[in-house]
């Protein structure tokens, strides 16, 4: 079973994120047979990747078995000291339209919606740029922990069994304090994040903060660092930005335990970005193997 090849298209500049809810009275099946049916056209004819998932329940509903077996939406928020909390906004659809210019992807997102416009209503839209290649609006390298082209398969995907090819995806918008964060000057954003910022050395375990970023989101079982897949990009504006956070992994449990790290719910200590950035939505979404999703794709006579 093959992941969603678009998941692996590094390098394309332009994105825009949409999530749907389902409109009353239709059924799930009729939202998936939809999505399925726009996968093939836009990405071979409208020269952009596309990938699409769904509410991990709504997909167990249509493909019982099709999906990660942990795979859950996020349905309650995660709380941390101080007030903190991460918030729930799980939708019904994410799709997700990457192309090498801003005019392929906005005409694509707009077919999408209209192809859709049936069965699902838009609630949920992020435009996405990469930021200086490989960084993020703080300004450190991002995604230095990602697992090279050759292993993402094996992290983002279920290696066999039932749901083989099938991935699990967070997906999550973080506004940026970025006035604030610049008054902490380097050697303060150093330390929150737990590394250099000009050549992206991770500082020593002895030298780390408990609250750096990295300390908070290494994960280990067993002496086994649990990886994910980040294709995270910058969004918004000069006044109003951040990050569009965009993992994926073949189970649930090590995106929420990070995310439960992260927030302080496990021992108290926040991760120390929280503090000059700000999660505004989260949601997970199950995103199917290829040859899962074509199951549902509309035969051409109809």
């Amino acid at each position: 079973m093959t992941p969603q090849t678009g998941i692996f298209a590094l390098g394309t500049p332009e994105h825009c994120y949409l999530e749907f809810d389902l409109v009353p009275g239709v059924a799930p099946e009729e939202l998936v047979r939809a999505v399925a049916g726009l996968t093939e056209p836009l990405s071979t004819v409208g020269g952009v990747n596309l990938v699409v998932g769904f509410r991990p329940e709504l997909w167990e509903q249509v493909a019982p078995g099709e999906g990660p077996a942990d795979a859950a939406g996020f349905d309650e928020p995660i709380p941390g000291p101080g007030g903190f909390a991460m918030p729930a906004t799980q939708h019904d659809a994410w799709v997700w339209v990457a192309g090498g210019n801003r005019s392929a992807v906005f005409d694509n997102a707009r077919a999408v919606i209209d192809a859709l416009r049936d069965v699902a209503d838009v609630v949920g839209e992020t435009t996405g740029w990469l930021y200086q290649h490989s960084r993020d609006l703080t300004g450190f390298v991002d995604g230095t922990e990602n697992p090279s082209l050759l292993e993402a398969p094996g992290v983002v995907a279920v290696p066999a069994g039932p749901g083989a090819g099938s991935s699990v995806l967070l997906f999550q918008i973080w506004r940026h304090e970025t006035r604030a964060w610049e008054t902490l000057g380097v050697h303060g954003q150093e330390r929150a994040m737990g590394r250099t910022k000009a050549d992206d050395v991770e500082f020593p375990d002895d030298e780390k903060p408990p609250s750096a970023h990295i300390a908070r989101t290494n994960i280990e079982v067993d002496g086994e660092e649990l990886r994910i897949f980040r294709r995270n990009v910058a969004y918004g504006g000069v006044t109003d930005h951040g990050t569009a956070f965009v993992g994926f992994a073949q189970d649930r449990w090590r995106m929420h335990e990070m995310l439960r790290r992260m927030a302080g719910a496990t021992d108290g200590i926040r991760d120390g970005l929280t503090h000059w950035t700000t999660p505004l939505s989260g949601a997970y979404y199950t995103v199917p193997a290829v040859e899962a999703l074509a199951g549902f794709a509309p035969d051409d006579e109809d």
